[in-house]
Parts: C-alpha cells; structure tokens; sequence
C-alpha cells in the first residue's frame, strides 16, 4: 500500500504575504500551523517565506515570528511562487501584483478596489507570462461564489445576480427591521463591534458593494464591467419610518447588488446596480440576518442557486484565501500556463434607466379633495401603472396625509421621470421615499 508522503518530501513552494491586518495575520497563523495539511492538499510544500509589512512593530492580532517580518517587499516578492496580497488599496497593491506577475508568480488577493478598477491589467500581464490570479476572498468573504460563476457555471448562462455582499449594511438594515432602531445609533453599534470602519462611507455609501457588484458582473457576463459603469445608491437615507412601511407591505430593506442580462432596443446588454431595495420577507435573501452575505443566482441551465455564509471577518476571509494558495499550489505542481480570464463577450453595460422595474413611492401630500385623482393623473401621463394605494391620514391638526403607492413594472427612468413631476406637483408637500422591488 502506498504510504502518504510527508512535508518534506513535497517540492516546496515560496509563499510571500504582503500586509498583516486581520486577514493577513489569520493566513500567516494558519499557514504556519496546518503547514503539514495543506502541503497535503496542495501535493507541495508550502514555505511562507515572509510578511511583508509598513511597520514590522505594529501590533497584530496573532503573534507571529518577527523574523518573518520584512519592509522590503520587491525582494521578498521576486523568487516567490506564489504572492498574497492582504493590504488593501491600490497602491502600492497594483504595483506589488504587477512586479509578482511579471517574475513568474501567481498572487492571490482580496482586494476588491484593486480588481474592480485594474482587474483588466492584471489579468493581461497574467496571461503574457503564463500565470493566474486568484481572489475568492474578494468579492463575498468566506463564501465560494468565484469560482462557481468561473468554473462551474462555464457552461450555462447566468441571467441574473442578486446579492447581499456587505456585511456592515446588513447588520445594520437587520438590526433597524428587528428593533425599529435609529441608523445612526445601530451604525454607532456596528463601529464599537468592529463590523464598520471609523469611516463607513464606503459601506454605507454603496462603494464596496459597488466594487464587488463590477466584479462579479464581469466574471457571469464574461464582460469587463468598469467601476464607473455601475450604479450606486447607499442606505444613510433609510429611516426607522421606511422599515416599518416595508414590514407592513411584507418587505424587508436590503441593500442589493443586482447584475443581470437586460435587452435594449433588440440587443443583449448587462445592467449592474446597487442600491437599497425592498425584498419579500418569504424571498431567501429576506431572511438573511446580521452581518452575514448571501448571493442568489439565476442561470437558464441550473436555474436558482443561493450561496450563504460570513462575508467578512478575518479567520473566515482566510479560508478563501488559503483555498487559493492551494488552487495556485496545485496548478505550479501540475505545469502549464494560468487559466485566464474569459471577458470575450463584450456586452455593453447600460444606464440603469433602462432597466425594468417597480417602485414603492412615499408621499406627502396636501389632505384635500382630488388629490388622489390629481396624483393618479401625474402617473398616468408617465405611462406608470398603479398597483396599489395605501393612504393615512397624520392627524386632526396636520393637513396632510400620507400616500404609499406601489406601481406596476416599468422602465426605470419613466418611473423616475414620474417622481420628479410628482415632487413638483402642487398637490405634493415632499417625496419621502422611493424604494424599489427586487426578487419578484
């Protein structure tokens, strides 16, 4: 019978990690301590040969060897096998990556801001010199979509996405639907817990579920989508008073990414969007509580596939990262050249105007005779269908009432068309919100 091979028998791989924040401490620590587990899974040796890093003094959340630690990252990155990078931004990051790629390495990164604005140049130098780029990790966490979209749907058609991808706006709309709590205070929360930044603009602004919504889009579409071709929308204008309009229509607020096929006028284009949107409660993203992700899938083939689980954190983050290293292991051990990315299709990404959806309009408007039809009027015009009215009336001393409409599906800028003659409508006071219905 044959025996199993032990470490040291592998052929051994350099392992160069740039940054040590609480993902790249969490790789250092696991790499170091399943050395012997993963050489197995790999069929190679895995040798971190050093952590490259601003400060080699800085506190870090596991103790690691300071010998490993390094500022000289151009050395430590040429001779290396393989290239991880943790640190985030763009640069020094894009150079770091570039320099790995054109010595020969494969890298693996997380860096979601990297990929969504020179995902197209990095994936080039790859493919010149034979080898790949890895980054489960960047788009939703610890949670395997990646690669399905890359490998195991090749073969179908992917329709749609629809995802929750920032964990920090989840648990927030999560906690203001379960407590009626005030966005300010639940943000507050979330920044003492450590699930949102000293500055949270770029989660609660849309930015970095932007930069995941473009790479995800790219990888289903087989389409480079540019950051600036996406539509974004943040959640700082969600109130205590639109969570409960949405629970008492059967809706939870989420904030989405949506990317899916579309067709303008007779040709196939793609649409990639993120902004907060109302999701049934009996829909599988409407169920998805506290910081954690979702990613539900539509393909023609496959059809609906739902992908759950952390998105962010550092040990779980860690996971995918080292599910890389041992994907780029394998793929050293085995030779040959990298397998690149497929962005053939070319498909035009298109305004989100264009798009096909419904709203949920909030209205405040004077209480007075023929309103409702003055109203009814302004929608017809657009071309907008009306689904259903729920009126409410302020109080005896307040001469307005409130009007919540739901339309039927229309394209996006007639509806939004609609909302601008509405708010200069003299019978309309203010819009309080416009929502739209994702999922249906």
């Amino acid at each position: 019978m044959t025996q199993p091979q032990s470490s040291d028998q592998y052929r051994r791989l350099r392992v160069a990690l740039l940054g040590a924040g609480a993902v790249g401490s969490q790789v250092a620590d696991l790499l170091l301590r399943h050395g012997d587990e993963l050489a197995d899974r790999a069929g190679a040796s895995l040798e971190l040969a050093g952590i490259a890093v601003r400060d080699v003094d800085a506190p870090r959340d596991v103790e690691l060897p300071k010998e490993l630690f390094t500022t000289d990252a151009d050395s430590l990155i040429v001779g290396s096998d393989i290239v991880i990078e943790l640190m985030g931004g763009i640069e020094p990051a894009r150079g770091n990556l570039l320099l790995a790629l054109n010595s020969g390495a494969d890298v693996v990164t997380a860096n979601k801001a990297l990929l969504a604005t020179h995902g197209t140049e990095l994936f080039e130098a790859a493919d010149q010199v034979g080898a790949s780029v890895y980054y489960e990790a960047a788009a939703a966490g610890a949670i395997p979509i990646i690669r399905p979209l890359r490998d195991s749907l090749a073969g179908d058609r992917v329709v749609r996405i629809m995802g929750i991808v920032n964990g920090t706006t989840n648990y927030i709309l999560d906690r203001m639907d379960s407590e009626g709590a005030d966005f300010a205070e639940v943000l507050a929360d979330a920044q003492r817990l450590g699930y949102a930044e000293a500055d949270p603009t770029a989660d609660v602004e849309g930015y970095d579920a932007a930069q995941k919504a473009a790479i995800l889009a790219s990888l289903a579409f087989h389409t480079a989508v540019p950051l600036d071709a996406v539509h974004r929308e943040g959640i700082t204008a969600i109130t205590p008073a639109m969570i409960e309009e949405a629970r008492a229509a059967g809706f939870v607020i989420k904030l989405l990414a949506v990317c899916e096929r579309i067709t303008v006028d007779g040709s196939e284009s793609i649409s990639v969007r993120v902004y907060p949107a109302l999701v049934a409660r009996t829909h599988p993203l409407g169920s998805v509580h506290g910081a954690n992700n979702a990613v539900f899938v539509e393909a023609e083939a496959a059809g609906s596939l739902m992908f759950y689980g952390a998105g962010a954190g550092g040990v779980q983050t860690a996971s995918a990262v080292l599910g890389d290293v041992v994907s780029a292991a394998r793929r050293h051990i085995a030779g040959g050249v990298g397998v690149g990315e497929s962005t053939r299709a070319n498909l035009p990404t298109v305004p989100i105007g264009h798009v096909i959806t419904r709203y949920q309009i909030t209205l405040e408007v004077n209480d007075q005779p023929g309103v409702l039809a003055t109203v009814a009027g302004i929608l017809s015009e657009g071309g907008v269908s009306v689904a259903t009215v729920v009126q409410t009336v302020q109080g005896e001393d307040d001469p307005t009432a409130r009007l919540i409409i739901g339309t039927h599906r229309a394209a996006d800028q007639a509806l939004s068309d609609t909302v601008e003659k509405l708010a200069a409508s003299d019978v309309v006071e203010r819009v309080v919100s416009v929502l739209r219905v994702e999922g249906e």
